[in-house]
């Protein structure tokens, strides 16, 4: 098991330290690491599922819904991604969806569309998804193209969706569309769309270097009720950011697990591989290394369990600290799994090894959920808010 003596950090309290060490035996159970994902989809939904049995999808919800706290707690998020990347990148990739999924229903949802979905999400009988990107709209949101104009009762979508996680396998998607109340990022709004409804078709399955599900949606002419409107028409672009300001810090956790990882296994390697008569740990050089990856992983924490904390005892949107937190802590995990695989040799780039599943499993995570050049300029903007206007009177 990785060093836990982070949970003595008072970030946490009593709760926190049980609920860690809670998932972490359910996970040394239940978690066993697959080399064979030819059924990716299938493992997914059953990971869904499981998760919801287990309890652990209570925490991606608010209580009125099944949820276990009032109101969402990002530190819970975030220790509960930490250990499932530990022992199954898949396993963090389905919790993780069942609350960003989600999370634009949390925020701005009806009682009635809350009703409907969000104790299934906790349940894990409903597998949820986000579709916020599209082909030339990635990081820059206010280009969505995707409409969704008022007919009646409702609003009928068109326009086309990509690197959509859950992608194919979800039960229903909150779908970002553009309105038209202003232009650029003022005239989006976000729905509620059911998987089956007509005019929603899945036209391309994206093949990625860690297998997930991953699609491109297209909607032609997609009729959807103007009850699955979540919160005011032209309010998507907030609603966007709130939920990924609730969210993105545990993708930092979710690196952090995956960098304790790779820290594990390089130190079994250091300790077993021998050369020149020696083990690999008894070298200087090997060491140092060892130092600078476990010092990098525990300042990707602090940063992590300050954002979380930050937005959970103080109310803050914490803007910058989220930002800077995802920008170290897959930057930081990246590095970290490099040097890994660098002590493994040859050998770390057998397919099958788990730094080798490591390699490829952080990558995405540096551009998910905002890229790390977005962070750097988030955490700009954010400084700049300091300066006192210059303006002339």
């Amino acid at each position: 098991m990785a060093d836990a003596n982070y949970l003595a950090w008072p970030f946490f309290d009593d709760a926190h330290r049980k609920l860690a060490e809670n998932v972490e035996s359910w996970a040394q159970t239940h978690l066993v690491q697959k080399h064979d994902l030819a059924d990716v989809d299938g493992h997914c939904k059953a990971l869904v599922s499981a998760l919801g049995q287990a309890g652990w999808l209570r925490y991606t919800v608010g209580r009125a819904y099944g949820g276990r706290h009032e109101a969402i707690d990002v530190r819970s998020l975030c220790l509960l991604r930490e250990t499932l990347a530990r022992h199954s990148a898949l396993a963090d990739f389905a919790f993780a969806m069942q609350g960003l999924g989600s999370g634009a229903i949390s925020l701005a949802g009806s009682e009635a569309v809350k009703r409907k979905y969000l104790p299934q999400v906790s349940a894990g009988q409903l597998t949820a998804a986000f579709a916020l990107s599209e082909p030339d709209a990635g990081s820059d949101v206010g280009a969505i193209a995707t409409t969704a104009r008022r007919d009646g009762a409702d609003y009928v979508l068109s326009g086309v969706k990509t690197w959509i996680s859950n992608g194919g396998i979800a039960d229903f998607y909150c779908v970002f569309a553009r309105t038209g109340e202003a232009p650029g990022s003022g005239g989006l709004s976000a729905f509620v769309v059911d998987a089956d409804t007509p005019g929603l078709e899945v036209i391309e399955r994206i093949a990625a270097i860690a297998p997930h599900p991953l699609a491109t949606l297209r909607f032609t002419d997609c009729r959807v009720a103007a009850g699955n409107l979540l919160g005011q028409a032209g309010g998507g672009f907030k609603l966007a950011m709130q939920t990924l300001d609730i969210f993105r810090t545990s993708v930092a956790a979710a690196a952090l697990g995956f960098a304790r990882h790779a820290l594990d296994e390089a130190i079994a390697r250091a300790a077993s591989r021998r050369m020149f008569g020696r083990t690999l740990a008894d070298f200087q050089l090997t060491q140092a290394t060892l130092a600078d990856m476990a010092t990098d992983i525990d300042a990707s924490a602090l940063l992590t369990y300050r954002a979380a904390w930050t937005r959970d005892c103080l109310g803050l949107p914490a803007t910058r600290e989220v930002a800077m937190a995802k920008m170290v802590a897959t930057e930081t995990a990246q590095q970290v799994i490099d040097k890994a695989l660098q002590m493994f040799g040859g050998l770390g780039v057998k397919s099958g090894m788990a730094v080798e599943r490591l390699y490829r499993e952080i990558r995405a995570l540096r551009i998910y959920e905002g890229a790390t050049e977005v962070q750097k300029l988030i955490i700009g903007r954010e400084l700049l808010k300091r300066v006192p206007s210059n303006k002339n009177p």
